[in-house]
């Protein structure tokens, strides 16, 4: 099996974003008008630097290495984490600078969010390109980056050994299924 690097996306500062839904609106502002769009809403080439960045909800589970079964085009996941992935955050260490450190990591961009059929079924990227909902533990619904990690959702707890831990051949003994599945729904 051919080994593939893991696509680094969103770690900087989130973007101003609406109101998670179900928030109270401050007195004072019911303004008449058309309703407010949240800008996830929109197309992904439509969005802002910011906007996309703020996307990402952080679990991690692009930076999962990925197998590709040379025979048959499998992507297999394994829990081998890239070797900038900082287990606790699920961040990139060096978000900036990951492509000098990891030339095969993939930045991510609304064509490739529509090609590379490894994303997890749970990536904001995908949801949002498929016309689908995000979901409620997402930080743009909960408001909290916590909720990604309560819901069973990251990699935290489960990332496995760095890539660069793992000899040259041994990665097929850390093919894992999780993370191209969506988790049960947990209380957050």
């Amino acid at each position: 099996m051919a080994k593939m690097n893991a696509a680094k996306k969103g770690s900087g500062p989130a973007a101003a974003v609406a109101a998670p839904a179900g928030a109270k609106k401050p007195a004072g502002s019911e303004i008449s008008g058309p309703p407010v769009r949240p800008f996830w809403k929109k197309r992904l080439e439509d969005m802002t630097k910011g906007e996309w960045e703020s996307l990402c909800d952080g679990c991690g589970r692009c930076c999962l290495v990925k197998l590709e079964d040379e025979d048959t085009g499998k992507i297999h996941f394994t829990n081998i984490v890239c070797r900038l992935f900082e287990s606790q955050s699920c961040r990139c260490s060096d978000y900036p600078g990951r492509k000098a450190k990891v030339p095969d990591c993939i930045k991510l961009t609304p064509a490739q969010v529509r090609e590379i059929k490894w994303l997890p079924p749970t990536c904001a990227y995908r949801l949002v390109d498929e016309g689908k909902d995000l979901y409620p533990w997402h930080h743009l619904i909960s408001g909290s980056r916590e909720t990604v990690h309560k819901a069973g959702v990251s990699v935290r707890g489960r990332a496995g050994p760095s890539e660069d831990d793992v000899p040259a051949g041994d990665e097929v003994d850390y093919i894992v299924q999780w993370p191209g599945k969506v988790p049960p729904p947990r209380k957050f």
